[in-house]
């Protein structure tokens, strides 16, 4: 029988995938120092967890608006205004999601004609080319190299522009590389966007996770308001990756076509998840909370630093992470495939990481090691690797 052939275009998230494999590992007795995975390491607040369990007990089990509850819109809309001054209407240019890569599906599903083509910087996220893929888009990647701090150029985005191009794809601070631009760089892109009639799609679920100056929204430009679509999500910053929840926060036309999409996929996000959702965006506490653990990433940050420094000769390269909770290692200089140097690690060391070959061509040669785990994991995880590339120099 014939199956849908879109999807012979590419292979399970590999993020997943790899996490699937070392819980399985783990099941089985192995050792597993896991750097695998943007999972925070940290509880999900008690706070807010006490706010869920009280949503229960009163009742809040059904259906819910298929927008979202009005307190969850309500404390989207001041999360955005605090923290980006942004202004969105609640009831028009906001839309509850379930989770960051379900707001960015509907982002897609209300743009995107079939064929229509989007850019996506190399290396990102595979999510971000794979749901363009499932959606009957064309992605182009835009070359995002290591030597120009993992952004692409003005030049490479403006060759990469054609009559078929509906959309360019953001994710500051990246996964997988923490980079994100400055103010000048994106009043420059949004230049080219307005130019050419195009869409931004701004995946910004890391956008409180950072180390130097703070992130700047392609959102806050003045005119870009109408041609921008915004991702977020509790996940990261609030470690409620389970939780499943986040929101988009677009153009009236954008959510009127998302809130069609979400109403055939999932109808509503659970409504005592909103209601704990909306406390934590809200809370004092709460931000008192995830500033904590902002605090132990940024020690987590310096320890690798400190650790790199110790191996002096190591062929491994380390660009210090503006923002999120991962490093981008430049193993090239072993001449190893991403892929089997993360299998040879995880085999011969114990250690979980990404392969940088599953963020786009030009990850080949790199790995991901995420730092949201202990302090002890980080560092012997992060000896580990050191030691097993030294031992390869040579060979």
């Amino acid at each position: 029988m014939l199956t849908n052939q879109i999807f012979n275009q590419f292979q399970q998230s590999p993020t997943t995938a790899m996490a699937d494999r070392v819980a399985n590992l783990k099941a089985n007795g192995h050792q597993i120092i896991s750097l695998q995975i943007g999972d925070p390491d940290f509880a999900t607040p008690t706070a807010i967890m006490n706010v869920a369990t009280k949503a229960l007990q009163d009742g809040h089990t059904h259906y819910a608006p298929s927008r979202g509850i009005p307190e969850m819109r309500l404390a989207a809309e001041f999360r955005l205004k605090r923290d980006q001054d942004l202004v969105y209407n609640p009831d028009s240019e906001i839309l509850v999601t379930h989770g960051g890569i379900h707001a960015y599906y509907l982002a897609l599903q209300s743009i995107l004609n079939p064929g229509d083509e989007v850019l996506i910087p190399d290396p990102s996220w595979p999510t971000h080319t794979n749901m363009v893929k499932l959606l009957r888009g064309t992605v182009i990647r835009v070359p995002a190299p290591s030597e120009n701090k993992f952004l692409p150029t003005l030049d490479s985005w403006k060759k990469s522009v054609s009559p078929k191009t509906r959309a360019i794809v953001l994710n500051y601070p990246s996964n997988p590389t923490g980079a994100y631009p400055s103010r000048e760089y994106l009043e420059k892109l949004h230049t080219l966007a307005s130019k050419h009639d195009l869409w931004i799609v701004n995946d910004e679920v890391y956008d409180n996770l950072y180390y130097e100056d703070k992130p700047v929204s392609v959102g806050g430009f003045p005119g870009v308001k109408d041609r921008t679509i915004l991702i977020k999500s509790l996940s990261k910053t609030y470690a409620m990756t389970g939780w499943r929840i986040g929101y988009l926060a677009a153009p009236k036309q954008v959510i009127d076509n998302a809130l069609k999409a979400s109403q055939n996929s999932i109808t509503c996000v659970a409504p005592f998840v909103q209601k704990a959702a909306a406390f934590a965006l809200r809370d004092a506490g709460v931000e008192e909370a995830i500033s904590e653990m902002r605090t132990a990433y940024t020690r987590r940050r310096e320890l690798v630093l400190k650790i790199r420094q110790e191996y002096s000769q190591s062929p491994v390269g380390v660009t210090p992470p503006q923002g999120a909770f991962y490093f981008f290692l430049d193993m090239r200089a072993l001449k190893i495939d991403s892929l089997e140097i993360c299998e040879r690690i995880l085999t011969e060391q114990g250690v979980g990481l990404m392969p940088g070959s599953s963020f786009g061509d030009l990850g080949r040669g790199f790995v991901r090691m995420t730092i949201a785990a202990s302090d002890e994991d980080v560092e012997a995880g992060f000896r580990a690797i050191l030691d097993w590339a030294g031992a390869q120099v040579g060979r």
